[in-house]
């Protein structure tokens, strides 16, 4: 029973990880349609690649016992795909210095990666041991990316506009911690559980965020009615006011021609 419950809550942390993951879609459609990164940060989709890479390895039977993690290793290996997504679109659009930013940040977080299959492949003997070693380093990179929303949310205050912390993604990331914290409380297994036990407080304090500093609408009030008369007013004004110039400087040529005509006489 224990066990069935067990995977129900990893199902549906899997749809909500799922929605965590494809959130950045909306971000990304508003990046392709103004061809450019804006303000937004390539950080989170860095970070949320390593996670997926190490927890699609820790759930694997290298590494787990048989398929006991089944459900992590689906959604982490779903969210490589689409992280390598983001970040490939980010690269395209971003500045040289973006460029460069995205290289220097993903280039290590892959090697980080490959050292640590290799060490628990060949080094560890176990699935407990073996566990220990990977849980651990994803322990790290998952407090990690579910910190890294704290640059953001200083953002947030500083700007008092949450036009860069989009509310779904906030609201995914809660929903995704708290059921993956029970999935690994569930199963006894500290190094799913203790990650998250980070990410869900963070994801309320996102959620707190936004309620408090939601953008308000621009309300466009149309002119009003004196506003149009005294623009008007004005127009008809300076109209009259440049008419006269011109017939002033039409008068000059006149008696300018005059004077000409008489003295040629």
């Amino acid at each position: 029973m224990a066990e069935r419950i067990r995977l129900a809550v990893g199902i549906l942390g899997n749809a909500a990880s799922l929605l965590l993951y494809a959130a950045p879609i909306l971000t990304f459609s508003r990046v392709i349609r103004n061809k450019s990164t804006e303000e937004f940060s390539c950080v989170p989709y860095i970070l949320a690649l390593m996670n997926c890479f190490l927890y699609t390895w820790y759930g694997l039977p290298i590494v787990s016992y048989q398929w006991e993690n089944f459900p992590v290793v689906t959604i982490n290996g779903l969210g490589i795909l689409l992280e390598l997504s983001f970040i490939g679109l980010y690269f395209y659009f971003a500045s040289s210095n973006g460029k460069k930013k995205v290289a220097i940040l993903t280039i290590p977080v892959i090697i980080v990666f490959c050292i640590t299959a290799i060490l628990s492949t060949f080094v560890f003997h176990d699935h407990p041991h073996r566990k220990a070693f990977v849980g651990s380093i994803g322990l790290v990179a998952s407090v990690a990316m579910y910190g890294s929303p704290l640059v953001v949310m200083k953002q947030v205050i500083q700007t008092k506009s949450v036009e860069f912390m989009p509310f779904y993604l906030s609201l995914f990331s809660f929903l995704a911690s708290s059921l993956w914290m029970a999935y690994g409380l569930l199963g006894r297994d500290l190094f799913l559980a203790s990650p998250n036990l980070v990410g869900t407080p963070l994801g309320i304090l996102q959620l707190l965020l936004y309620c408090k500093y939601k953008k308000n609408e621009i309300i466009e009030v149309e002119p009003q009615k004196w506003d149009l008369e005294g623009s008007y007013e004005k127009s008809k004004q300076q109209l009259e006011k440049l008419d006269d110039e011109k017939q002033k400087q039409d008068e000059k040529q006149r008696q300018h021609s005059q004077i000409d005509a008489d003295t040629k006489i």
